[in-house]
Parts: C-alpha cells; structure tokens; sequence
C-alpha cells in the first residue's frame, strides 16, 4: 500500500521560516578595520587543517598582503553596498574568521558538515560513475553566517578564485544556526546546485541551450523558452538539491518561499505568481519545477511526493504572469516538467556524456535511512547515537529533520536542536578536518570482494 507523504505540519514551518526572516541577529560585524583583520587570521589559521590552510587560508592571507591597507580600502570604497567584491573579500574574511574563533562553533561545525557532504556526494569516486572530476572547486565550502536579509547564499569557485580561494563559501542567515529549518533544505541549492554547476567549465551554458531546445522542439512561443533558459542558474540549482537531498527539498521550497513572503509583505503566506526581471523564475514554477523533478528520482515513492508537491502548488496558483505577459497554467505546468527532465535526463558534454540524474539521485536506499533510520528518533525527540551506522550522512539527517518537522504533533524547535548535535557529531568524525589532505571523504572506502565481509567485524 502506498503511503502519502505527511506534511500536516507544513503551516506551523513555514511559520517558523517567517520567524527566522524577520530575526534581528545580524551576527558578527564585518571586520573592515584591516590590522585587526590580519591579526585575527593569523589567530584563526590553526584552527583549520591543511586542505584549506592550502587552499584558502594561506592564499587569502598572502592575497591581502599583496594589495596592502590601501588595497583593502579602495575595495571596501568601490563596492559600498558590499554585494560584489567588497561583499567577497568580508565574506571569505568571515568565513575564516568565524570558524577559527568559535562562532556559534556547534552550528557552524553542523553548517559546514552539511556543505562537505554534499559536495562529497556528488564529487565522489563511486557516484561520479566515470565523469571527470569538475575543472575547479573540488574542495568543500567554507561556510558563514551572516547577512539576513540575503538569505542563504553561495559565492562559487570562480568568484572565490579572485581572492586565490580555491572553496566557495556559502552563508546562512545568524538565525539559521536556532531557527529556520526549511532554509537548510535550500543548501542543497547552494552546494550542488550554484557551487557545483560553475565548476565544470560550460556546464552552465549546455544546460541553457538545452532547456531553450527542448522548450522550442514542443512548440513553446511567447518568450517561454527563453524565460527559463535565462534563469538556468537557479533552475538547475532547484534541480540539483532535489537530486541531491531528496523529495523534502520540494516541498521546502514551497514553505521557505511562502515564509519569506509573508514575512516581506507582511500579508498571507503564499508563492508568488508573478516573474519579473530577476535571476529567479517566479515561486508557483519553482513549485511545479519542484514537483516535476521529484517525479523523476529513483525511488519508489517518487509519485506519491511528486503528487503532493503538485497540489500545494496548486493551492497557491492564480494568474500566472512573466515578465508582463500572462501564460496558461497549462503551459506554466508543462514547460515546468519539460524543464525538469531536460536538466535530469540529457547527457551533458561538459560532463562526459552524463546526465545530472545518473552522477546523483535519491534512491530507495536513501529513503529508507530517511524514514526508518532517522525520521523516528527525531521525532521521539531522542539524541541520534554518536555511533551513527555507516551510510547515513549529513543530506540524510537534514532530510529526515524536514521530514520530521512537517509530521503531525512535530515539535520543530526540538527536532531543529537534535538535527544540529547530529551533524556536529558527524562533522568531528569527518576525515577533511582532520590532519590528512582529504578532500572527497566518501572516497575512503574500502572495496571488498563481497558483502559476506563487513567493515570492521
């Protein structure tokens, strides 16, 4: 018998969304002053092991040096608004910074822990199934938390690398590290979507032209198929985290989205209909997108989540207008999983011949950690074991709290506090913060000639 996906708690989410948007913790101030800025990355770069001390610390440092006080100054002055490579230089200096004083160390730790998992996952030796690995950016995020207002946000490898950063950093609201579980789903966006995508060299422009192909070869007109081709970015990014940590993902989105627009509108919360400008595509097709993608994974309950995702959806959906032009919503669904399966399912060159969808999936196995692993200790609200079984990673806890936290009678706030402990545990055990240059854990694996013998008995 197939079981309907519970989501009854999914008002009571999205009103602690809403909550996390309008906190007022802005966490640290930026460190403008630039002798107190070199003193504290010399303090901080004992904290990290050699991957980074390599890779980011240790380049950021000697990169500041060479541009000097005035340098700095002269940044900080070109960019006022701190959104562009003033906003860079503070959030790489943050990154560091944070990690290496102790920031909300258990959140950051837990934050960080998520990041690496998946970019190991979807880096990995035993998932990359023949692809080379990426041009660039191999190595995990760093992450901070800082600018609320901005959300969760990500600067890739070919931003960071101006700094001689070889790690993207990805940030969180302050509130994310005790509030705002939905928001983590979003990180699969940021890390396997935006970080992941800028770094195979012309991955972004093939899925461009092929989500353009595959909307004009089924008759789209009316400026649809460049409407989503000119927002590949996000879209694929939407995609990605979908395919990375799971159907949860979906329905997060439609929470996350209509938490934030209450909480900017101060009116119900909803997703929007109307596309504008912006990199984004209007909220209702990311929902649709959302749903589309979900019926695409690789394990048995796809259909069920798929159709759940659709008809919260669906309870949102009005007139439907992008960019001044209204579309159908028959249209609006159609071109959505049109779009959804040309990013999963084309073999991509820029990948050696893969499809997204066969370098990273949701599977049965994957499901079956989430519900029968995870989901009930979270919501019995028991401590997960240190000793947590070998197979469970950090996308599985922050799908499993999601899950949890959108069950009938959930106790968010609690399920919020024992997702974060989980994943601290997880990150003390995680071999890319130890003494070793490790960069894709999940390639620790030893390969036995049969599942007779177990590792370690």
């Amino acid at each position: 018998m197939d079981i309907i996906p519970d989501i009854i708690n999914l008002v009571r989410c999205v009103e602690d969304a809403k909550k996390a948007f309008l906190d007022g913790d802005d966490g640290p101030p930026a460190p403008t002053n630039f002798n107190q800025l070199k003193g504290r990355l010399e303090v901080s770069r004992n904290k990290f092991p050699p991957m980074y001390l390599e890779n980011f610390v240790e380049p950021y440092v000697n990169h500041l040096n060479k541009i000097g006080e005035a340098g700095f100054m002269n940044i900080l002055l070109r960019d006022p608004r701190r959104i562009r490579q003033a906003g860079l230089m503070l959030d790489i200096a943050q990154a560091i910074t944070q990690n290496g004083e102790g920031y909300n160390e258990i959140a950051i730790d837990a934050f960080e822990e998520v990041c690496s998992d998946l970019m190991d996952g979807f880096l990995s030796a035993e998932d990359r199934k023949g692809a080379k690995p990426p041009d660039e950016g191999v190595i995990p995020p760093l992450v901070k938390f800082g600018e609320r207002l901005s959300g969760p946000y990500v600067w890739s490898v070919p931003a960071t690398k101006s700094f001689d950063c070889k790690a993207a950093v990805v940030s969180l609201p302050p509130s994310h590290a005790r509030i705002g579980l939905l928001g983590w789903a979003a990180l699969g966006h940021e890390v396997t979507g935006h970080a992941i995508l800028h770094a195979d060299t012309g991955l972004i422009e093939e899925l461009q032209q092929t989500v353009l192909n595959a909307l004009q070869n089924q008759g789209f007109k009316d400026g649809l198929p460049e409407y989503w081709s000119k927002r590949i970015d996000e879209t694929a990014s939407d995609v990605c985290g979908i395919l990375n940590m799971g159907p949860v993902v979906g329905i997060a989105i439609i929470g996350y989205f209509r938490g934030l627009n209450a909480a900017r509108s101060g009116g119900e919360p909803k997703l929007s209909n109307e596309g504008g400008l912006d990199e984004h595509p209007a909220d209702i097709l990311r929902g649709y997108l959302a749903a589309y993608t979900t019926s695409l994974l690789s394990f048995g309950g796809a259909a069920n989540w798929a159709q759940v995702i659709e008809a919260e959806t669906n309870k949102d959906l009005s007139s439907v207008t992008l960019e001044g032009k209204n579309i159908s919503a028959e249209d609006a669904k159609k071109s959505a999983s049109i779009v959804a399966s040309a990013i999963v399912n084309t073999k991509l060159t820029s990948l050696e011949n893969h499809a997204l969808g066969e370098i990273q999936n949701w599977h049965d196995s994957d499901e079956e950690i989430v519900k029968n692993d995870l989901v009930p200790v979270l919501t019995t609200l028991k401590a997960v074991s240190p000793d947590l079984e070998e197979g469970i990673y950090a996308a599985h806890v922050v799908a499993a709290a999601v899950e949890a936290g959108l069950s009938k009678d959930a106790d968010i706030s609690s399920i919020f506090s024992i997702m974060i402990r989980t994943l601290k545990v997880m990150h003390d055990k995680n071999p890319s913060w130890g003494p070793l240059f490790i960069t894709q854990p999940g390639n620790l694996y030893r390969h036995s000639i049969s599942s007779l013998f177990r590792s370690g008995t």
